[in-house]
């Protein structure tokens, strides 16, 4: 049985940082898609940064949970930034299509600085 993983979730300004660890697969895509949906909606944020720097493996649930959360900042004219990619979700994240229509960094603060939040 796998264990949950646990994803830590802040705002600072505009931005709702959220930052899973483990895997972002079947298992814990709509769980971690819980916890952000439920804090933005709670929150005045525009922006979401998804922080994948402890993210070891992210499958087609991953990118729909990502494609998701995109669509809710936009309907906030708000934008979703992803940061801190490993080369294999980098690589998923390229061939999915997904790197035309979300914006990747390298770093958060990299992030945190385009969105206007503080680190």
């Amino acid at each position: 049985m796998k264990l949950q993983s646990e994803t830590k979730i802040s705002v600072s300004g505009r931005v709702l940082t959220a930052a899973p660890s483990g895997e972002l697969d079947y298992h814990q895509a709509e769980r971690i898609r819980t916890q952000i949906d439920s804090a933005f909606e709670k929150s005045s944020c525009r922006h979401i940064l998804i922080n994948m720097s402890n993210v070891s493996f992210m499958d087609s649930s991953g990118i729909g949970m990502i494609i998701g959360r995109y669509k809710k900042a936009e309907t906030r004219g708000g934008r979703l930034v992803v940061s801190n990619m490993s080369d294999v979700t980098s690589r998923l994240f390229e061939i999915s299509g997904l790197s035309k229509i979300v914006t990747r960094v390298d770093s958060a603060k990299t992030a945190m600085d385009m969105l206007g939040g503080t680190t």
